[in-house]
């Protein structure tokens, strides 16, 4: 709580320093705004002032000449002609150095070139007023239009740059109103910003208020959550470990400590005291892999013993990962777990895997046995039966004739049993390859297989069209085989089987008695008969090995086919279910996951 406690007020003080900072600097900013805008002012003045100079410059220049050459007119005398003579230079200088004033203001560098038409053409006639002069044609009509002429075009040059003067003026008018109106807007903007500034600090201080409140009770979380922790590193078995980077320090956990049987913090977290504990024979390889986490600050997970002082070995399994933290200083963070109990687990299951692969081959025996060494002597008593009846038959009495007749009986019977259960042990392997079929060709071929029974009992079977599936073949095929001589076996009598076989496609939801499958809709084949039907109540016993729910002697059979339906859909990742009435038929259903 007291580094929760420092961090707060550090925030703080920054928070307040980076408000003040911003106050100052907006201040700050504002008042260069004032000095920048005062400093224009004064340059708007000085530009205009300017412009004013060069522009009486030019006018003197002009009315210096002017005077010059009337001077020499009336007196003759060449002296006079000297401003005249230097008027031309000032004039391209004045004009020149006009142009560079007001090179941003378009309309005035338009007055300037009219202005330097007007005083070409004025120039113009000076020259020309002035070689009248000096040829003694004063009197002369030529003379005197174009010395009015002059003094008309200098009138316009006076005006024009009356109007420069006049438009300076209103620029520097404008400038200054605006440039008043900011300054006179400047206090008020101040503070305005001063308010808001006040505003925002005291809504900051509002702020670490709550923000303190909600501190100290998100404290007491990670008080409550640090000692969760605790509880959860005992009882998974585990604890924490933190290497500090940069200083090449250690912090272990509390329970770590309890997994190397020792009381918390009862020695001093550092590597060399913890690889103290190392199992000898795991010392060398757990020293490499410490030394590895040193050199690349990545700890990947390893596996290694550690010894108790009690004696006691545990098996530990660790990882870590480097945290970067917003200082930039690098944590390992590292877990180890106590994994004892995973080993010990883990060889019991071996030990149960090599038993049930001892009891896979007895079965396998079992299966070759029933396959061959049963088959065998009952193929000779089915043989010899066989030769008593045609041969011995006229000389047995009428009680060796049932005899014989049981006893053929039951070796059928004895037959059929041994194929149903070789059958059923065949079902039971689901290594087969899953492999895309078609599902009709299937059931075709399945029809096939009991054609004789079929015709002999007159069944009409009618089928949807099924789509390809994703199934083990033979396994589905023996699936279509044992419903339908289901449904032929138990026909009523002296009435034609009629077997539907129907398709669609099902929602988990609407599953019955499935709460819970990783797919989301099935393929359901429906296989509906007409026969004796049974008893809603025996719809899951029916599927039960050896379960038969008729006299033998009623009905043939080894109460298994119904059972290897039941494993062939199970190998299938599906369900099957049975729905009757007694005489109304049976209906059995089969779903299938539809996998992409």
């Amino acid at each position: 709580m007291l580094l929760k406690s420092l961090y707060s007020s550090e925030r703080f003080l920054k928070i307040i320093f980076g408000l003040s900072l911003f106050i100052v600097l907006v201040m700050g900013g504002m008042s260069y705004q004032l000095i920048r805008k005062l400093s224009k002012s004064f340059e708007d003045v000085q530009h205009t002032y300017q412009v004013h100079i060069e522009l009486e410059k030019l006018l003197s220049a002009l009315k210096d000449a002017e005077s010059g050459k009337r001077a020499f007119i009336i007196s003759n005398d060449s002296t006079f002609l000297e401003p005249l003579l230097n008027s031309e230079s000032e004039l391209e200088g004045s004009l020149e150095r006009l142009k560079f004033l007001t090179k941003n203001n378009p309309e005035q560098q338009k007055n300037i070139a009219e202005l330097k038409i007007k005083i070409d053409k004025n120039l113009e006639i000076f020259e020309k007023t002035l070689d009248l002069a000096q040829s003694n044609k004063i009197d002369s009509p030529e003379f005197i239009s174009s010395f009015k002429e002059g003094r008309q075009t200098m009138n316009s040059v006076r005006f024009k740059i009356m109007d420069m003067t006049t438009h300076e003026n209103q620029e520097l008018g404008l400038r200054k109103e605006k440039s008043s109106k900011t300054l006179s807007n400047a206090p008020m903007f101040l503070y305005y910003v001063l308010i808001i500034s006040l505003l925002i600090l005291l809504l900051t201080y509002l702020q670490i208020s709550k923000n303190l409140k909600i501190l100290k009770e998100k404290n007491e979380l990670l008080e409550t959550f640090k000692e969760s922790t605790t509880q959860s590193e005992i009882i998974s078995k585990h604890g924490n470990w933190i290497w500090h980077v940069e200083d090449n320090t250690f912090e272990f956990s509390d329970n770590l400590y309890r997994l190397l049987g020792e009381e918390p913090q009862s020695f001093e977290p550092t590597l060399e005291n913890f690889i103290a504990f190392a199992h000898p024979d795991d010392l060398d390889k757990l020293t490499e892999q410490v030394n590895k986490m040193m050199e690349n600050e990545d700890l990947p997970f390893i596996h290694y013993r550690i010894v108790q002082k009690n004696g006691t070995i545990k098996h530990f399994k660790a990882y870590g990962k480097v945290l970067i933290d917003s200082d930039g200083h690098r944590k390992l963070l590292g877990t180890t777990a106590d994994i004892t109990d995973e080993i010990e687990n883990y060889r019991l299951i071996e030990e149960r895997n090599l038993e049930l692969e001892r009891n896979n081959k007895e079965l396998a025996s079992f299966n070759y046995v029933a396959s061959h060494d049963l088959q065998e002597p009952l193929r000779k008593i089915q043989t010899f039966i066989s030769r008593l009846e045609d041969k011995e038959q006229a000389n047995l009495s009428d009680n060796g004739k049932v005899y014989i007749g049981r006893i053929k009986s039951s070796s059928a019977r004895m037959r059929s049993l041994i194929d149903d259960l070789l059958q059923f042990s065949r079902t039971n392997k689901s290594e087969e390859a899953f492999e895309d079929s078609n599902i009709n060709i299937l059931l075709e071929t399945a029809k096939h297989d009991l054609a004789e029974i079929i015709s002999d009992k007159r069944a009409r079977i009618s089928s949807d069209s099924i789509p390809s599936m994703k199934v083990i073949p033979f396994q589905i095929k023996q699936l279509f085989l044992n419903l339908i001589s289901n449904s032929l076996k138990y026909s009523r009598e002296n009435v034609a089987p009629v077997i539907t076989i129907s398709y669609s496609q099902t929602h988990i939801d609407d599953l019955p008695k499935v709460k819970y499958s990783k797919h989301n809709r099935y393929h359901t084949i429906s296989v509906k008969d007409n026969g004796i039907g049974f008893e809603q109540e025996y719809a899951e016993q029916i599927f039960t090995l050896f379960s038969r729910l008729h006299n033998k002697n009623e009905y043939s059979g080894t109460g298994i086919g119904l059972s290897i339906c039941k494993k062939i859909v199970d190998n299938h990742h599906g369900y099957i279910t049975a729905e009757s009435k007694p005489n109304q038929g049976s209906t059995f259903t089969v779903y299938l996951p539809i996998t992409n």
